[in-house]
């Protein structure tokens, strides 16, 4: 077996999905991973969670089960980087696109399509096995079809909400320190 077989194995013996693998400069291997969606996984103190972000709690249980295996397999580097993929996940391969079908999506093409590579829309799937990215093009709908060997580069479009966070806001006078404040209280409005 393999360095990337042995880290593939190892990450999937855990519970998790090993999104990619790079080996970069001065010995630097990065290793990302993502949840299962719908796995239940023990967090820290041996609580459940059943949250989809990864956390730190995960990256260093990979971390540790991973430098074990690469000493087996015999690969040197010099530091080894377990993280989450991010807000922006890519999107490698086509069961990536069946999980994250229905969610924003920046893709870029190998070759222009009607003068342009980067498309970014909602994803879903097609009766035809391949892929469409709905988009408004002014004020109309439009659908771009394609193929998964058509796309060089895909990734998730962060989606953000700061309208529905709550303020932590806490006054002296209701027992707080004042140093809980995350922001002025606000309405929205």
């Amino acid at each position: 077996m393999g360095w990337q077989e042995a880290i593939a194995a190892t990450v999937a013996g855990l519970g998790y999905e090993l999104v990619d693998v790079e080996r970069a400069q001065r010995g630097l291997l990065r290793v990302t991973i993502d949840r299962m969606p719908g796995r239940v996984y023990r967090g820290a103190g041996g609580v459940d969670d059943d949250g989809e972000a990864v956390t730190v709690d995960d990256c260093e249980q990979v971390t540790r089960q991973l430098q074990y295996a690469l000493e087996v397999e015999g690969l040197e580097y010099a530091r080894l980087e377990v993280s989450s993929p991010g807000l922006d996940r890519p999107l490698k391969r086509e069961a990536d696109y069946a999980r994250f079908a229905g969610q924003a999506v920046a893709l870029v093409l190998k070759q222009p399509f009607q003068g342009r590579k980067s498309w970014q829309g909602v994803l879903s799937a097609t009766a035809e096995g391949g892929w469409s990215l709905a988009f408004k093009d002014g004020k109309a709908e439009q659908v771009l079809g394609f193929t998964f060997a058509e796309v060089r580069e895909a990734r998730l479009v962060p989606v953000v909400d700061f309208k529905g966070r709550k303020s932590k806001t806490k006054t002296l006078g209701d027992g707080g320190t004042g140093a809980e404040s995350a922001a002025p209280a606000t309405d929205g409005g």
